[in-house]
C-alpha cells in the first residue's frame, strides 16, 4: 500500500507539470492569405500527421483582411503568422515586438502584374496609369519605391486587397502590385485572360524570401522550442512535396477538398521550385534588403538584420 501511495503522489507531482508542456506546445498560426499551394508545406505536414508527430498542436487561421497577420501575432492575439521579408522589416523599423522565424517560399513571387496587348512593355509605360497594390502598408511602400527606380512620375494608387484579376479586368486599374507569378497569373490563364508582369528583383528590387514565419519577442521567450519544432517540422514537409510532389498535392487536397483542383495543380508546379531550400535565414540577404529599404524609403531608420531574425536555439 505505501508503493501505490509512493507512486500515485509520484504521478499527481508530474501532472501539473505536463500540462504545462502541452499548453507550451499549442501553437496558433494566422495565414497572410486564403489558404492557396503557397501555404501547401502546411496542410501536408497536418495531413501527414508530422506536427503531431512532433507534439505540436496547430491550429491554422485565415485572415479577414491582409494586414491581419503582422498586427495579431505583435499582439500577442497569435503565437505565429505568414508574413512577408519587406513587411516584416518595416515592422521592426516601427518597433513592433516581432522577429522572422523561418521561410516558406524563398524568392519573390510577387510581380507588377497586368494585361497583354494593353500596350505596356516596359515600366514607365505605366507613367500617368492607376496601379492596385494588394497589401496595405507593405505592397504600396513597395510600389512607391519601383515606380522611383523605373522612371514612373505620375501614378494613382489603388488598394484593390484580393481582388486583383477583378480589378484588372474590370479595368478599375492598369496594373497590380502584389500578383503573384505562380498563382494570379493561373487563375487568369483559366478564364482565358492572357497576363504579363515585371518581377521585382530584376526591376531593382533586391532579392527577398517571399513568405516567412513570424513570431513575436513574447511567444519565443516561451515557445522557443515549439517555434523551432514547427520550422524544422515545416522544412521536412518542403522537402516531402519536392520529392513526392503528386503525395504533397492529394495531402494538400484532403485538407482542403473545396479548392479548385484544376488551378491549384496548375499553381503548384509553378510554386514548387520556390519553396525554401532550408529554414536558416541568410544574414547578408537579409541586410541587404533593409539597407535597401532604408536608402529607398520604405524605412526610416537604418535596421541591422540581427534585429528582424530569431537566432535559432
Amino acid at each position: 500500500m505505501r508503493f501505490f501511495i509512493s507512486m500515485l503522489l509520484a504521478v499527481m507531482s508530474v501532472l501539473p507539470l505536463a500540462g504545462v508542456s502541452r499548453a507550451d506546445q499549442n501553437l496558433t498560426l494566422m495565414l497572410d492569405w486564403f489558404p492557396n499551394v503557397d501555404h501547401l508545406p502546411i496542410y501536408l505536414a497536418r495531413e501527414k500527421g508530422l506536427f503531431r508527430a512532433a507534439g505540436l498542436d496547430l491550429k491554422i487561421i485565415s485572415p479577414s483582411e491582409t494586414t491581419d497577420a503582422l498586427k495579431l501575432v505583435a499582439a500577442g492575439k497569435v503565437d505565429l503568422a505568414v508574413s512577408y521579408q519587406p513587411q516584416t522589416t518595416m515592422a521592426v523599423a516601427e518597433n513592433l515586438p516581432v522577429k522572422a522565424v523561418g521561410r516558406l517560399v524563398e524568392h519573390p513571387l510577387t510581380t507588377v502584374l497586368f494585361l497583354k496587348n494593353r500596350g505596356i512593355s516596359k515600366p514607365s509605360d505605366l507613367d500617368g496609369k492607376r496601379i492596385g497594390y494588394t497589401v496595405a502598408g507593405l505592397m504600396d511602400v513597395l510600389l512607391e519605391a519601383f515606380a522611383k527606380l523605373n522612371g514612373i512620375n505620375r501614378y494613382r494608387p489603388v488598394n484593390v486587397g484580393f481582388a486583383i484579376a477583378q480589378s484588372l479586368t474590370a479595368k478599375k486599374v492598369d496594373a497590380v502590385m502584389g500578383g503573384f507569378k505562380t498563382y494570379e497569373t493561373v487563375i487568369m490563364a483559366a478564364k482565358g485572360i492572357q497576363t504579363a508582369y515585371f518581377e521585382l528583383e530584376k526591376w531593382g528590387i533586391p532579392d527577398y524570401d517571399e513568405l516567412v514565419f513570424v513570431s513575436s519577442d513574447k511567444v519565443l521567450s516561451t515557445k522557443a522550442k515549439a517555434v523551432a519544432e514547427f520550422t524544422s517540422v515545416i522544412q521536412t514537409a518542403i522537402e516531402q512535396a519536392k520529392s513526392s510532389p503528386d503525395q504533397a498535392l492529394a495531402a494538400y487536397f484532403k485538407q482542403l477538398p473545396e479548392v479548385d483542383r484544376k488551378i491549384e495543380t496548375a499553381a503548384f508546379k509553378k510554386t514548387l521550385p520556390y519553396y525554401a531550400s532550408g529554414q536558416a535565414l541568410e544574414r547578408q540577404r537579409w541586410q541587404r534588403f533593409a539597407d535597401f529599404a532604408y536608402n529607398h524609403g520604405l524605412i526610416s531608420k537604418k535596421l541591422a538584420a540581427e534585429k528582424i531574425i530569431w537566432n535559432r536555439p
